[in-house]
C-alpha cells in the first residue's frame, strides 16, 4: 500500500513537472511570437479645469530611447504627422485654438526633402476646449501618429476623458436684444442686455462651425530647411566667401595695420582686434535676432511651404544675383557711413564697435546679397535659424581680422587685390540665380501648376551652370570685369569642375535620378515623363505587352501591385514567388531602401523579373467600402485600407514595423525559414535574403 502511495506521488510529481515545463514553453513561445509587436510610446491623459466651461486636455507620452514621434506640425509630403481627431465635438464643445505642443526638435529630412518636427524622450500636448453642452460626460479623442527608429510604426491611441460636472454655464451672445432674442434659439436664459452675457442652468443653442482653411500641399513638395548644425556650417562658408569679395578683402590689411600701428603695445593691438571681431559678431547676430523677433516662430516655420514667401524669396534672390552680376549696386545711404565713421573716431570700445558697424555698412554692396540669401535659407529652420546663421557668418568674417592681428606676418602671404575679387562676386551671382529657382519650384509644387516641372528646372540649371563655365573660361565678360589676357590655373580648374557638373545634369532630362542634387529639383514624379522619356504607366515590362489589372510602375520601373488579392492572382498566373512590401507613404526608411537598395544593379533585375512585388501601404487613409469594414477579435475597427494591411501584417507576421519584406509561395507560405523577413538592411544582406527565398520556390 505504501509503495503504491509512493508511486502515485512520483507520478503526480512527474505530471506536475511536465505540465509546468509545457506551460513555460507555451508562454515563452507566445511571448516570442508577439515580441515584435512594439509599443515604444506610452500615453497618459488628464483634464484640468480653467473656468466653469473651459477645460484643458493634457496628454503626456514617454517615448523609448532612440525612437522619435512626429509632431502635428511636420509638413505634408514628409513623415506621418500626428493627427488629433475629436470624435464627439459637434454640439458638445468647441476647440479653443490649436493643440499646443511641448518641446520638439526640427531636422531636415533629405529623403522627403521636408523640415520634419518630432518629439524625443517625451511628448506633451495640450488642447483647451469650451463646453457648450452641460450634459457632456466624456470627451473622445483619437491620436494617429508615427514613431520611428530604424523602422517606423503607425499607431493609434484612443482616449476617453471624463468631464467634471458643470453646474452653471455662461454663454456670450453676439447680439442680445429683445428684438433678436428668438434668433439665438436659447431656452431657459436670464439675459443681461448690458453685459451681453446670458446665464442658464440648461442651454440649448445652435452654433455655426467656424470654417477653416488649409493650404493645399503636394505630397512630394520639398522644404528648403536644414538642421541648425548645417545652417551654421553653410553660414560659416558664406562668411569666408564674403571675405573674398572686393568690398571686404582689401579691408583686412588696412584694418589690421591700423590696430597694430595705432596701439601702444602689441598686446593692446591684439586686444583691440579681438574686440573688433567680437563687435562684428554682435552686429550680425543682432540682425538675426531682429529677423526672428519681427517674424516670430510661427511665420518662420511656415516659410518653407508658404507660396507667397517662396515667390518673394525668388524675386529677392533674382535681385541679389543681378547685383552680383554687375547690373547695379545695392548700397546703403552714404550719410549712414559718414555718421558711423565719425563715431568711430571716439576711440575705446565704443569707437571699435562703430568701426565694425562701418565695415558692415561700407561692404553692404557685397555682403548684403549674401546675408539676405542666408537669412532666407536659415529662416526656414525656425526662429533660431537666423540667429545661428548670422553667428556662423559673422564668425567666419571676424576670424581673419583677429588672427592677422595676432600674427601680422601672415599678411605677407595674402594675395593682392585685383580682378579675381570681381570673379568671386560674379560666381556668387550665378549661384544666387540657380538657387532662386528652388524657391519658385516650391511655390509651383504647392500650387500644382506644373509650370516648373523637373525637366524645366534641370534645363534652367544646365543653362545657368553652362554659362558660368563659359564665364570662367573667359568666353563671357560682364560689366565690372577687367580686360583678360589669360585665365589663371585656379580659374581653369573651377571652370572644368563647373563644366563637369553641367554635363552631369544633362541625363536628368531623360529621368536620371541626379542624387547629388536630389534636394533641389522637383521629385521625378513631378515631370512631363514620370517614368522616363518614352515611357508611361501602361508601358510594357519585359515580355508583357501591357500591365495586368491592378498593377502599375513603381520605383525604378518595377511592376508593383497595391492589393494583395490582385498581386497574388497574377503571381499564380505567371508562377512566380511573391515579395510582400509592407510600406508607408510617410516611411523614411522605406524610401531609403527603395533609393539605395532596390536600385542596386544586382537587386533591381531580380525585383523586375523574378518576383511579383506587392506593396501594401499601412498609412493609406482611404476608407474601405462599408461591406469590407470589420472589427478584429481584439476590438479594433478596420475602416481604412491602411488599417486592413496593418492588421494583415500584425496577425500574419507578428510585427507592426515598416519597412517589412517577406517572400512567400503562391499559397502565402514563407520561403525563408531561417530569416522569415527583413527590414532596414544593407544591399548585401538584402540580396542574400532575396536569393535564398527565391531558390526555395517550387
Amino acid at each position: 500500500m505504501k509503495s503504491n502511495l509512493n508511486l502515485q506521488a512520483i507520478m503526480s510529481k512527474n505530471l506536475w513537472n511536465k505540465t509546468f515545463v509545457f506551460l513555460m514553453v507555451f508562454i515563452f513561445a507566445f511571448a516570442k511570437g508577439n515580441a515584435q509587436i512594439l509599443e515604444p510610446v506610452k500615453w497618459t491623459s488628464k483634464i484640468e479645469k480653467k473656468s466653469e466651461t473651459n477645460f484643458v486636455l493634457v496628454f503626456d507620452a514617454v517615448i523609448e530611447k532612440d525612437w522619435h514621434m512626429y509632431s502635428q506640425f511636420t509638413p505634408e509630403g514628409g513623415p506621418l504627422a500626428l493627427e488629433i481627431a475629436f470624435k464627439n465635438q459637434k454640439g458638445n464643445y468647441d476647440l479653443v485654438g490649436k493643440a499646443k505642443e511641448g518641446k520638439t526638435k526640427t531636422a531636415y529630412n533629405d529623403i522627403f526633402e521636408v523640415n520634419e518636427t518630432f518629439f524625443e524622450g517625451k511628448a506633451h500636448i495640450e488642447q483647451e476646449i469650451k463646453v457648450i453642452n452641460p450634459n457632456l460626460k466624456t470627451v473622445e479623442i483619437d491620436f494617429d501618429f508615427q514613431v520611428c527608429k530604424e523602422v517606423c510604426i503607425n499607431s493609434n491611441k484612443k482616449f476617453s476623458i471624463t468631464v467634471p460636472p458643470i453646474k452653471k454655464m455662461v454663454v456670450t451672445i453676439p447680439t442680445v436684444t429683445e428684438a433678436k432674442l428668438d434668433e439665438t434659439k436659447v431656452t431657459g436664459i436670464a439675459v443681461d442686455t448690458t453685459s451681453k452675457v446670458a446665464t442658464a442652468e440648461v442651454i440649448q443653442t445652435e452654433k455655426t462651425d467656424n470654417a477653416t482653411t488649409k493650404a493645399v500641399n503636394d505630397v512630394q513638395k520639398p522644404a528648403a530647411a536644414r538642421s541648425l548644425w548645417s545652417v551654421f556650417l553653410v553660414a560659416f562658408l558664406f562668411g569666408f566667401t564674403a571675405l573674398l569679395t572686393p568690398c571686404v578683402f582689401p579691408m583686412i590689411p588696412m584694418t589690421v595695420s591700423f590696430f597694430t600701428k595705432q596701439s601702444k603695445t602689441k598686446a593692446a593691438g591684439i586686444r583691440n582686434a579681438i574686440i573688433y571681431g567680437i563687435s562684428i559678431i554682435i552686429i550680425y547676430v543682432s540682425l538675426g535676432f531682429l529677423v526672428s523677433w519681427i517674424f516670430g516662430a510661427d511665420a518662420l516655420n511656415s516659410l518653407a511651404t508658404n507660396v507667397w514667401f517662396n515667390i518673394g524669396f525668388f524675386i529677392l534672390l533674382i535681385i541679389f544675383a543681378t547685383s552680383f552680376l554687375g547690373g547695379f549696386e545695392i548700397m546703403l545711404p552714404n550719410s549712414w557711413a559718414n555718421k558711423v565713421d565719425q563715431q568711430a573716431d571716439r576711440g575705446g570700445i565704443i569707437g571699435i564697435l562703430f568701426m565694425a558697424l562701418a565695415l558692415a555698412i561700407v561692404s553692404f554692396s557685397c555682403t548684403g546679397p549674401i546675408v539676405g540669401s542666408l537669412l532666407v535659407e536659415a529662416a526656414t529652420n525656425g526662429v533660431v535659424g537666423p540667429i545661428v546663421g548670422m553667428f556662423g557668418f559673422s564668425l567666419a568674417l571676424a576670424l581673419p581680422f583677429m588672427l592677422f592681428a595676432m600674427f601680422p606676418g601672415w599678411l605677407n602671404s595674402l594675395p593682392k587685390s585685383g580682378g579675381w575679387l570681381n570673379t568671386v562676386k560674379v560666381v556668387l551671382g550665378f549661384l544666387e540665380l540657380a538657387f532662386a529657382f528652388k524657391f519658385l519650384s516650391n511655390a509651383d509644387l504647392v500650387l500644382q501648376l506644373h509650370f516648373l516641372e523637373r525637366e524645366v528646372f534641370i534645363a534652367i540649371w544646365i543653362t545657368i551652370f553652362g554659362a558660368l563655365a563659359l564665364y570662367l573660361f573667359g568666353k563671357i565678360t560682364l560689366p565690372h570685369d577687367s580686360p583678360l589676357q589669360h585665365i589663371s590655373v585656379g580659374r581653369l580648374y573651377l571652370g572644368l569642375i563647373t563644366m563637369i557638373f553641367t554635363v552631369y545634369l544633362i541625363p536628368g532630362l531623360w529621368g536620371a535620378p541626379l542624387k547629388l542634387i536630389s534636394a533641389f529639383p522637383p521629385p521625378p514624379t513631378y515631370s512631363e515623363s514620370p517614368f522616363g522619356v518614352g515611357k508611361s504607366g501602361n508601358s510594357s515590362i519585359g515580355n508583357e505587352k501591357g500591365l495586368p489589372e491592378g498593377a502599375e510602375l513603381g520605383p525604378h520601373g518595377i511592376m508593383v501591385f497595391h492589393d494583395y488579392e490582385d498581386g497574388s492572382a497574377y503571381a499564380k498566373s505567371v508562377k512566380k514567388p511573391i515579395m510582400l512590401d509592407f510600406t508607408g507613404y510617410a516611411c523614411v526608411n522605406c524610401r531609403k531602401m527603395e533609393n539605395n537598395v532596390w536600385s542596386d544593379e544586382r537587386v533591381l533585375p531580380i525585383l523586375k523579373n523574378d518576383v511579383v512585388l506587392i506593396s501594401l501601404y499601412v498609412d493609406d487613409k482611404r476608407e474601405l467600402p462599408a461591406d469590407k469594414q470589420f472589427v478584429t477579435a481584439s476590438g479594433d475597427k478596420i475602416e481604412t485600407i491602411g488599417d486592413k494591411w496593418t492588421e494583415f501584417m500584425i496577425s500574419k507576421y507578428r510585427t507592426n514595423t515598416q519597412p517589412l519584406y517577406v517572400i512567400t509561395d503562391l499559397e502565402g507560405n514563407n520561403l525563408n525559414d531561417s530569416k522569415p523577413s527583413v527590414s532596414y538592411v544593407d544591399v548585401e544582406e538584402y540580396l542574400i535574403w532575396l536569393k535564398q527565398g527565391i531558390s526555395k520556390f517550387k
